[in-house]
């Protein structure tokens, strides 16, 4: 036992006070930081789901499947349907001149007169020696009667002297006499026979002498041959002219009742070309009018350098309101071949898949398309493949869209509202 005086030191207990303040505000700030986190994993959670369950509300309109014609618009230039460079067929002088530049005629208007003293005196020689032949046609027909009226008094006296010298009353060698003159006289007939033969045939010459210069004679009025206006003119009362010298014509003339219109079609629609073809044209100057015709011919083959068919419009102007050499467009309503896919322009998205549409199926689920571009119109687009014309699509599909997510039609703006895009 130890000594009532000695004392046993009882240990002071820990100092765990300042250390539990350190290890409770650590646990809590584990404690809140854990839950933070959890916060921010369940709003993570959260915000995917919404992300998946989003139904976006987006812009949508119907395919448009087209089978009226395709209006293709080419330039052309108006051209006379008919022209004609007059030359001169008689030498001579001009007398008369009653057109001028602009002049409208009538066919068979008197344009000029020609004074041809020259070949008035030829016609008029030709049609002496034209009755000379005749007069002598006439001769030779009557030593043709006389011939005749030689032959049977030969034949009546070879007659007579053969029978007497059969019964001795004459000799044998005027019977032989009497048939030799019937042989004389039978071939005067055929020589005067013959030359009324060749006086007919000189007649015949002659006549077609006469008639030629006549004809030639007939060229000294100068005529209009169709109906047209006068848009030359290179002599006046006076000059000289010579027949068929070539060379500049006196007077040249168009007929522009219908005009013709030549257009080089392209090759891609080149096969809808055909007569009959509806055809509008337009003049710069004249913005408030359009004039109406229609393909009447074409090359049929294509030009190997630029592949492109030879068109022409004929366009009706009777009231001469176009004028030959006018620079015009010309839009032809071709007829299509199949029948077009014609969407809005914003539709298209151009990403690494190509050009791709979103199709909003029966099932309220977007299915990304791919499509093929055939024309381009601006703001609309015909396309030749990926849709068949019974779709809806989506305008301005925004690029995250997924393939096969919901989506949602958004109600058509009211007019005259500007179009907002739809907020995620």
């Amino acid at each position: 036992m130890k000594a009532h005086g000695d004392v046993h030191e009882i240990p002071p207990p820990p100092r765990t006070g300042p250390f539990l303040l350190v290890g409770l505000v650590a646990l809590g700030l584990l404690g809140w930081g854990g839950y933070g986190k959890w916060q921010q994993r369940a709003a993570a959670t959260e915000t995917q789901r919404k992300v998946k369950d989003f139904v976006p509300r987006l812009r949508t309109t119907g395919v448009e499947r087209v089978e009226t014609p395709v209006d293709l618009t080419l330039p052309g230039e108006t051209q006379a349907f008919a022209k004609a460079a007059i030359f001169a067929r008689a030498t001579g002088y001009v007398a008369e001149r009653r057109v001028d530049i602009g002049s409208r005629v009538k066919a068979g208007d008197i344009l000029l007169r020609i004074a041809a003293p020259d070949l008035d005196q030829q016609l008029a020689q030709a049609e002496a020696q034209l009755g000379q032949q005749e007069a002598q046609l006439l001769q030779a027909k009557a030593m043709v009667d006389q011939a005749r009226a030689n032959v049977n008094l030969a034949n009546v006296t070879n007659s007579r002297t053969s029978t007497l010298a059969v019964q001795g009353w004459a000799s044998r060698q005027n019977a032989d006499n009497s048939q030799a003159g019937v042989l004389s006289q039978s071939a005067n007939l055929a020589s005067a026979e013959a030359g009324v033969k060749v006086a007919e045939a000189n007649i015949k010459a002659q006549g077609a002498t006469v008639d030629r210069l006549k004809a030639l004679t007939g060229f000294k009025d100068v005529v209009a041959p169709f109906d047209g206006v006068v848009t030359t003119r290179t002599v006046d009362v006076g000059d000289l002219v010579k027949a068929d010298a070539g060379g500049t014509p006196l007077l040249t003339m168009d007929r522009d009742d219908i005009l013709r219109i030549s257009v080089n079609v392209p090759q891609n629609a080149a096969v809808g070309v055909a007569p009959g073809v509806e055809a509008s044209i337009k003049v710069p100057q004249m913005p408030d009018r359009a004039f109406r015709g229609r393909v009447e011919r074409s090359s049929v083959a294509l030009l190997t350098a630029s592949r492109t068919l030879t068109t022409q419009v004929d366009v009706p102007n009777p009231d001469g309101t176009l004028r030959a050499g006018l620079y015009v467009y010309v839009t032809l309503q071709i007829p299509r071949t199949a029948p077009a896919i014609v969407v809005p322009a914003e539709a298209l998205v151009f990403n690494q898949n190509g050009t791709q549409v979103v199709v909003m199926r029966e099932d309220g689920h977007a299915e990304w398309r791919g499509v093929h571009i055939k024309r381009d119109f601006g703001q609309t687009i015909e396309l030749d493949q990926g849709l068949s014309g019974h779709e809806r699509i989506v305008l301005s599909p925004p690029p995250d869209l997924r393939d096969g997510q919901p989506i949602e039609r958004a109600p058509d703006p009211e007019p005259g509202k500007p179009v907002q895009a739809a907020a995620r």
